[in-house]
């Protein structure tokens, strides 16, 4: 006990920043394959940003999971695809990432979680296309569409919303998992483009993930998290006065 409260206050005497700094690190370090997948994203963003707009085209073509390239070099435009992001600022992506990625690598461990990140961005992407495939073959869709652009990290990123549904505790899993089959049922019902319907089946292949969570210990409970926040800040708030 004496040792923990040398520690303790050996570290009160720290310089805010030093404990700001520490903190963050222990931060990132519960989440690693989070944060290299940012600062990937950080420096592909930033890229595309100081290029010419006709060079940032070719850039991404050369990325696209689009028909063409799904048939003559699947795998290189696979992963090229998922390390840029399609639309919004990298801020954006960098909450996404923390409020859905940072919350699943922590509770089902690196690979797992990796693993339905690129389950349900390589499964969404073939759905997708297949279904866009279909619609150019029936003549409904442009026979160019083969060449369309499909980039960036969404389809990962929805997969891993909804297989932090099993994260959560009755009665509030069936709640979450509600809002999300509504907000992308409704980005296919508002949209009816193939990168809604990707959106979509990649929510489906991250609730289709269950088996991934099955022996994967801890939960979360809303209300009870929200009671402890509120206890702490009275806490803080009783100790100022």
């Amino acid at each position: 006990m004496a040792g923990s409260t040398v520690r303790g206050s050996e570290e009160h005497r720290r310089p805010w920043w030093a404990r700001t700094a520490r903190a963050v690190r222990a931060y990132v370090r519960r989440a690693p394959g989070t944060y290299i997948w940012l600062a990937i994203l950080l420096v592909t963003t930033q890229v595309i940003r100081h290029v010419e707009p006709a060079t940032a085209d070719r850039i991404l073509e050369r990325r696209s999971t689009n028909l063409h390239h799904l048939q003559v070099s699947p795998v290189r435009v696979l992963v090229t695809s998922a390390l840029w992001i399609a639309g919004g600022g990298w801020l954006s992506y960098f909450l996404l990432y923390n409020l859905f990625h940072v919350p699943a690598e922590r509770w089902l461990g690196t690979m797992r979680w990796l693993s339905v990140a690129l389950l349900a961005h390589v499964g969404a992407t073939y759905l997708s296309e297949g279904a866009l495939g279909w619609a150019i073959h029936r003549g409904i869709a442009s026979p160019s569409a083969v060449y369309t652009l499909d980039y960036g990290v969404s389809y990962a990123l929805a997969g891993v919303v909804a297989v932090l549904t099993y994260l959560l505790v009755r009665p509030w899993r069936y709640l979450y998992a509600a809002g999300v089959l509504i907000v992308y049922g409704l980005g296919v019902q508002q949209s009816r483009d193939y990168t809604s319907l990707g959106h979509f089946s990649a929510a489906l292949i991250g609730f289709a993930c269950y088996p991934l969570t099955r022996d994967r210990p801890g939960s979360f409970d809303p209300v009870a998290s929200a009671r402890t926040l509120r206890q702490r800040v009275r806490g803080h708030r009783a100790r100022g006065r």
